[in-house]
């Protein structure tokens, strides 16, 4: 199936984008709780701009969140890096913390767990602890639990209530691409029906889901989709079918209405129905000339931990540009005593490369180290030791880099916080769709220097290569 065929089915349906704007403007004006979106990889941000990152869940940290103009703010919690216990323990303290946050700025919040589109994550593990915590400490009751992992800028949709991920124009059931493999995250089941009775083991059923169909969507049927939100009780599962922000946008104003009766829900989503639901406005993508504002003599530099297909397809498109300096950082090293060695001859070749003017790229080995018996959990420690000797070899670096990109949603968020000590970063807009780059804080390393956060599962193959030529000054390939 393609997305044309899907759009031809509804093209008689499509409701005036401006009516449905003038709406949900209307109930985002009235809304007065704050959206905390609680996002377990930094890549979240990919559809935003503007908007804050907390990096510190502190109570002081939030109640700088609340105090914000902005409708809404985010708090990176990394937890995909996480084993389970880690991650129950880090979402009944967030939790707590905006609770307290929350009291003390005498505001309300909707809570917003943002996840991977490709249905990878410790679900349900978050929502049901963060529900936990906020029907033990307040009177809230959470009725409903809304799953909307579309994601128009990285090619996912879902319709019929089956997951699709695009792969070369065609859409592909998400249960049979590699995401669905994840020996930590993996998952059977495309729709989403059936996902959640999996994922649950069998503690919501399929049959008892709420979907919400791409036809109601379209047909602007409003009070049948409040309806059907306000039939949710007991923290019932709803899923949201959707092809394109229109569709975002109506059940946004439909859910407005259903919170305004009343009912409150907790949503699950990818990042695109971030931007609709905190009326985030599009810009156009970023420049060279609006993120480098010093040119320092040197050139950027690339960190690759992802080691997903794809971004194996894109980094051997980086190949091509010269000014590129590939470095191999060897993953085995976790296994055996030499970590520092590696740590330090990755560092003292990057630094090298730096010096020279070049852009320096650091990539892991390009497939899983796994070993016979490992436990899900055994592979995600490995995968975060790996993460955390790549933050040394950031670490060790003097010399400033004109840029800073790194490949992979762990990564990312250990590069961020661990090696460039991020606080609290602005999100300035992005790259390319779906590609964030935040400004960081005033007392973090490099500080002032772009950091492009570019998902392992996210762009065509020409697309991190395409990034670096933007940010060298070069044209880019055709």
């Amino acid at each position: 199936m393609r997305l044309e065929e899907v759009n031809n089915r509804l093209i008689q349906e499509k409701p005036n984008e401006d009516a449905v704007d003038q709406l949900l403007n209307e109930e985002q004006r009235q809304n007065r709780k704050k959206i905390v979106v609680l996002d377990d990889d930094p890549t979240g941000t990919q559809t935003v701009h503007d908007i804050s990152v907390y990096t510190d869940w502190s109570v002081k940290s939030l109640k700088q969140g609340f105090a914000e103009s902005n409708s809404l703010f985010y708090i990176l919690t990394n937890s995909r890096a996480l084993t389970e216990n880690q991650t129950a323990k880090l979402h009944l303290e967030l939790t707590d913390h905006l609770i307290d946050a929350a009291k003390e700025t005498g505001k309300g919040f909707i809570p917003v767990s943002r996840s991977d589109s490709t249905l990878r994550g410790h679900y349900p593990l978050e929502t049901e602890r963060i529900r936990q915590v906020i029907e033990t400490r307040t009177p809230t009751i959470l009725d409903g639990e809304v799953l909307f992992p579309f994601f128009r800028e990285g090619g996912r949709y879902t319709v019929d209530n089956i997951h699709y991920v695009e792969e070369n124009g065609a859409l592909i059931p998400a249960a049979e691409t590699e995401y669905a493999k994840d020996k930590t995250f993996g998952y059977k089941s495309s729709n989403l029906c059936d996902y959640i009775q999996e994922k649950t083991h069998g503690k919501y059923l399929a049959k008892d889901t709420i979907p919400v169909s791409l036809e109601s969507l379209r047909r602007l049927e409003i009070g049948k989709i409040i309806s059907e939100l306000c039939s949710a009780h007991d923290f019932a599962k709803i899923i949201v079918n959707a092809i394109d922000y229109i569709d975002v946008k109506v059940f946004c104003i439909a859910l407005f209405r259903a919170m305004a009766t009343g009912r409150n829900y907790l949503i699950r989503c990818a990042a695109s129905f971030v931007r609709a639901f905190g009326g985030i406005r599009p810009r156009p993508l970023l420049t060279k000339e609006e993120l480098i504002k010093v040119d320092h003599p040197t050139g950027g530099l690339i960190i690759i931990g992802s080691y997903t297909g794809k971004t194996t397809k894109q980094m051997e498109r980086l190949k091509t540009i010269d000014r590129v300096h590939f470095i191999e950082f060897n993953t085995n090293c976790v296994l055996e005593p030499f970590t520092l060695e590696e740590i330090a001859r990755t560092a003292d070749q990057t630094e090298e490369a730096l010096k020279e003017g070049r852009t320096a790229a650091i990539f892991t080995n390009r497939q899983a180290l796994s070993i016979a018996g490992d436990t899900r959990e055994d592979i995600l420690v490995r995968s975060v030791k790996i993460s955390e000797a790549l933050c040394d070899v950031v670490k060790k670096l003097r010399t400033t880099p004109n840029f800073i990109l790194a490949k992979g949603g762990i990564t990312s968020s250990d590069i961020a916080v661990k090696a460039l000590g991020i606080k609290r970063a602005k999100v300035l807009g992005q790259i390319s769709p779906g590609i964030p780059v935040w400004e960081t804080d005033s007392g973090s390393m490099f500080r002032g220097v772009p950091y492009i956060i570019f998902p392992g599962n996210v762009g065509k193959t020409d697309t991190l290569s395409d990034i670096v030529r933007i940010l060298l000054g070069e044209k880019q390939a055709k």
